[in-house]
């Protein structure tokens, strides 16, 4: 019979190091808090919040620094390549020379990039340090979940990865709220450059944190970079984010066109020399067999489909409280609280969801955002340009409601049975189709959004391009429903 001190024994080995366990006494010592969480959760916070928030800067960047319209699309550009193309490559550095190092090697960089961002003198200081931010935010993203997947097991687990699909959602459904406050207060006269300048002792802090909490992990006997692994996957990403995020704005050129055709055979080569040096017992930058596994092939997909929506959504919203009603950055971020009011009262229930529901708990969720952005749609045609934006306040709890269903479950399905040794690698993968979805959704809504509104919107264009986007959401988010039942039963109970 297993005595009690022999099962809590087992339970810290797990957590601190799967791979080789030390002995008790040690572990025991070793076994990471939650401080080792919060510590992580921040960083990620930093990182993904950038993605957002900058949009609230523009008509300050606008007066201020005299950016042109290019120059401003350039800010988030740089940002987006540098993340998007560089997460693969960060997950695996984590993998071989260990996550807490990269981590903190990415957040040192990210938090100079941001000073740098905060003390530009001109668009072309900023734009090039939001490139860094962005090649810095690929260091430090695919960390986190590498960091918790290895440092934490059962319960433990479960609780750090509903933690970090709220602090994701967060950075999302409140970028617009700490930007407007940050750049009403003015602190110190900083106008714009506040909002790049909070990373600063928020850094500073978490790099002072991270070596006493967060423990060391890595892939044990597996040494070398994939550097032509990292050539091609680099150039086939970048040969999609590029044309996406920029080509509306340019009425698509004919640039576009063959960038978008040039990363098919470049991630083709990407993935044929990753089979390769698999079969003959080298380390692919990511290993094939991470595809064998059913919940983490489907789960990525469903991650790329449905991050698609949330972004897109963040976007047309703003534009649709702002140049629709004319209401200030500020106030805009004040209607996005009862949408994170529904987002944390869903990811604190769903655990319970997933563990009743299984894969239809992310079912659930999908089903509650796409019936909410059609009530939206109703709403906001019944408002016009002239009706009280405080009536879209309950339809908004309600997205936010199913939005926080799906992003906890979804991320512990994708990487629960991923091998310690693959974890930073896994997450990478995974945080790269996060990225290309947000990329992708503001690509396709923007489209179908200004191709309903016109080029130069009215207030009744904003209102008619919103309600065309939600429904098209909503349609989305039904083939996310539909995605989820060809996850197995068993990996999405876990």
């Amino acid at each position: 019979m297993t005595t009690e001190a022999e099962i809590t024994s087992a339970d810290v080995r797990s957590i601190v190091a799967p791979e080789a366990a030390p002995p008790p006494e040690e572990a025991a010592a070793a076994k990471p808090s939650y401080g080792a969480l919060l510590v992580v959760l921040a960083g990620l916070f930093i990182t993904n919040l950038d993605f957002f928030i900058v949009n609230v800067a523009i008509p300050s960047l606008q007066t201020n620094m005299h950016a042109t319209s290019a120059e401003i699309q350039l800010i988030a550009v740089t940002f987006t390549i540098g993340l998007a193309a560089l997460l693969i490559t960060g997950g695996r550095l984590g993998d071989l020379y260990g996550r807490r190092k990269v981590y903190s090697a990415g957040v040192l960089l990210f938090t100079v990039a941001s000073l740098a961002c905060g003390l530009a003198q001109n668009m072309t200081e900023l734009i090039v340090a939001r490139g860094v931010q962005g090649a810095a935010a690929a260091l430090v993203i695919p960390q986190v979940l590498g960091i918790l997947t290895t440092a934490y097991s059962g319960k433990q687990r479960e609780v750090a990865f509903n933690a970090y699909g709220i602090a994701l959602g967060a950075a999302a459904v409140f970028g617009q709220l700490i930007g407007g406050l940050l750049i009403q207060a003015d602190l110190f006269g900083s106008d714009w450059r506040s909002i790049f300048l909070i990373n600063v002792p928020i850094g500073v802090l978490v790099l002072a944190l991270t070596p006493k909490l967060v423990p060391e992990s890595k892939a044990e006997g597996r040494t070398g970079l994939d550097w032509t692994g990292v050539v091609l996957v680099t150039a086939g990403l970048t040969a999609v984010v590029l044309p996406l995020v920029i080509g509306r704005e340019q009425d698509w050129p004919v640039w576009t066109w063959y960038c978008m055709a040039a990363a098919v055979p470049l991630l083709g080569a990407f993935w044929a020399s990753q089979r390769r040096l698999a079969a003959r017992g080298s380390s692919p930058l990511v290993s094939p067999s991470l595809f064998r596994d059913r919940a983490f092939t489907v789960g990525s997909v469903a991650i790329l489909v449905y991050f698609s929506v949330m972004a897109s959504f963040f976007l047309v919203l703003a534009l649709y409280l702002q140049q629709g009603h004319g209401t200030s950055a500020l106030e805009s971020g004040l209607l996005f609280v009862p949408l994170g009011l529904g987002f944390f009262v869903a990811s604190a229930m769903a655990p319970k969801f997933a563990a009743k529901l299984g894969r239809q708990a992310l079912t659930l969720g999908a089903l509650v955002v796409a019936a909410g952005d059609v009530a939206f749609a109703q709403t906001a045609s019944a408002l016009g340009t002239s009706g009280s934006v405080a009536w879209c306040i309950p339809v908004m709890v309600v997205c936010g409601f199913g939005m926080g269903l799906v992003v906890a479950p979804l991320t512990s399905l994708v990487l629960e049975s991923v091998a310690p040794e693959h974890a930073a690698a896994a997450s990478g993968v995974f945080s790269t189709g996060q990225e290309m979805g947000n990329v992708l959704g503001i690509a396709v809504i923007g489209v179908v959004f200004f191709g309903e509104a016109g080029d130069h919107p009215t207030a009744q264009g904003y209102g008619d391009g919103f309600m065309l986007s939600l429904y098209v959401q909503a349609g989305i988010c039904v083939l996310v429903a539909a995605l989820v039942q060809l996850l197995p039963r068993k990996a999405a109970k876990a």
